[in-house]
């Protein structure tokens, strides 16, 4: 019996699906699994770089379609349909980005924005919470390029005008902002539905974030979910029908995937 609807979960990584601290998700993985088996797309769209969602496939054993670097490129679209290309690049690479922050930023908030990549290693893995290989492959970046900025909230207001003014985006995860080109989480999720629309109509699409970059990916699915996240203020969220979980990740992930299937009466 053929099914009545095709489900894709575009979920965050750190925070959301691995645990915030260990990046380790051993407890939902049996989960993951039976939710692939089943039919269900998982397709990760996190600030991570393409190497590192590699090595969360490989740990998972799955071959999951995944979006990098904060919806810079889809990767292994031909994985949801063999007619699909393999990688959309939509962003320009970083060197091109780094020159117009140099170039038409001002020197006073430039000044104030410390790029990782400049401090020192111990510096690095404190800020990151990562170490040897996976800290040079978090840090092996094509299309974005992270910081922490050191000024107040008026000064950020205008570097994020200035970014914007100047074709460029901030966006902001747990642990540090990354610069960006004109991409963000949901205009890369929005092109993969488009797409995948071309062979199947019947879709519901479940998002899963953590953090203030999540939002606009959760408002734009039929599913929004929201991992626990003691940083957030949920008085500030406006979401309508958001589903939101009783526990951190791992856990929290599984526990609002499960309330999302049922709420879409899926028995797959």
């Amino acid at each position: 019996m053929k099914k009545k609807f095709i489900i894709l979960i575009f979920t965050d990584l750190d925070g959301s699906l691995l645990n915030r601290d260990t990046f380790k998700f051993d407890e939902i993985k049996k989960f993951l699994k039976d939710l692939v088996s089943k039919g269900i797309f998982i397709i990760p769209n996190s600030s991570k770089t393409e190497n590192e969602i590699i090595d969360f496939n490989q740990e998972l054993g799955e071959n999951l379609t995944y979006i990098s670097e904060n919806g810079s490129v889809i990767n292994g679209l031909n994985l949801l349909n063999i007619n699909f290309p393999d990688k959309i690049v939509l962003s320009r690479e970083k060197n091109e980005i780094q020159k117009i922050f140099e170039s038409k930023i001002s020197k006073n908030l430039k000044d104030k924005c410390k790029f990782i990549t400049k401090m020192e290693k111990k510096k690095q893995i404190e800020i990151l919470g990562l170490s040897n290989d996976k800290l040079k492959k978090a840090l092996n970046r094509k299309y974005s390029i992270p910081f922490l900025f050191y000024g107040n909230k008026n000064e950020r207001d205008r570097l994020n005008k200035s970014i914007t003014k100047n074709g460029l985006s901030l966006q902001e995860g747990g642990r540090v902002i990354n610069l960006c080109d004109k991409v963000n989480k949901v205009k890369s999720m929005k092109r993969v539905i488009k797409i995948f629309k071309k062979i199947e109509k019947n879709i519901k699409v479940i998002a899963v974030g953590d953090n203030y970059n999540d939002l606009e990916m959760l408002k734009n699915s039929d599913v929004p979910c929201l991992v626990f996240n003691d940083r957030f203020k949920l008085d500030e969220i406006f979401i309508d029908n958001l589903i939101i979980s009783n526990h951190s990740s791992p856990l929290g992930w599984a526990d609002v995937i499960k309330k999302a299937l049922v709420k879409l009466d899926y028995n797959g």
